[in-house]
């Protein structure tokens, strides 16, 4: 294959994403949770983990396949753990997190209602991985969500975007390519280094008073690039690179959020950093 025919792999992967969501798909729905004891209304928090755990997938993820390793991770340890599908598209019953991010975020935010109604909490902690990493931070700046978050981690979130190393610069030199992402997967388009929503979303800071902020990011990841993007600056932020606790990890976008142990004891830590214990290769067998 020729190099530039090479190059244009991810960028031809991103459009027909755009275009395969505009075919009605079969795939049956998502529905809830398996039965691993996530998304229980009856479950009420313990004085040592006093606040629920919402997750937030990521782009084409689902509120179950995303979090088979973290959701039952965290549940054993003790956590009420919750998980919400949003950014559904019509027509795509299986692959969610594509409609506009705005709209999302108003769906995080009457789902983080009804748990806290179900649970009698007063504040929630959130963790999302790519877009429901950034996402969350919408509705903590502008829906209201300051006053029902206290924790915010993201794993490989996409907080100022993506360049899909450097392959969203092509985008004006394929007519029409633009208007497709934004028309049929709106998502990816906010998500897209530069958009006009990310300008919205970062403007003054980026971060509010009263959250604290985890970010917990991997050298490899190829999906939200540059990596060093995905830190955020402000008051009670932490910024992790995986590779500095366990140069071993080699996680991608991926495989970060759905199966790296050691970025699961980095979660727990962000949770409950009164409690927390040194990360390290090992952490991936406790």
């Amino acid at each position: 294959m020729l190099p530039w025919k090479r190059a244009l792999r991810p960028l031809a992967a991103l459009l027909l994403t755009a275009v395969a969501v505009t075919v009605p798909a079969t795939t049956a729905q998502a529905s809830g949770a398996p039965g691993s004891g996530w998304n229980d209304y009856s479950c009420k928090p313990s004085a040592a983990h006093p606040r629920p755990v919402v997750l937030v997938h990521g782009t084409l993820g689902n509120s179950v396949d995303n979090w088979l390793g973290l959701a039952p991770y965290l549940r054993v340890r003790g956590y009420c753990v919750f998980s919400l599908d949003y950014g559904q598209v019509e027509g795509v019953p299986f692959f969610h997190g594509l409609g506009p991010v705005e709209k999302s975020a108003g769906q995080l935010k009457d789902f983080v209602d009804k748990v806290l109604a179900a649970t009698g909490a007063a504040e929630t902690d959130v963790v999302g991985h790519s877009q429901g990493g950034m996402m969350p931070r919408y509705y903590v700046r502008f829906l209201g969500g300051a006053a029902k978050v206290n924790a915010l981690v993201g794993i490989a979130p996409s907080n100022h975007g993506t360049d899909l190393n450097g392959f969203t610069h092509l985008l004006p030199y394929f007519p029409g390519a633009a208007d497709l992402l934004t028309k049929n997967t709106p998502a990816l388009a906010d998500q897209v280094t530069g958009s006009a929503f990310l300008a919205k979303l970062n403007a003054g800071g980026d971060t509010v008073p009263g959250v604290r902020y985890t970010v917990i990011a991997t050298r490899y990841d190829e999906v939200v690039t540059p990596w060093r993007s995905q830190y955020l600056s402000g008051p009670d932020v932490r910024n992790v690179l995986l590779q500095d606790l366990c140069p071993l990890d080699l996680s991608e976008h991926v495989a970060v959020g759905l199966l790296d142990r050691v970025a699961f004891h980095e979660v727990a830590n962000a949770l409950d950093p009164g409690r927390a214990e040194p990360t390290t290769c090992a952490s991936a067998f406790e």
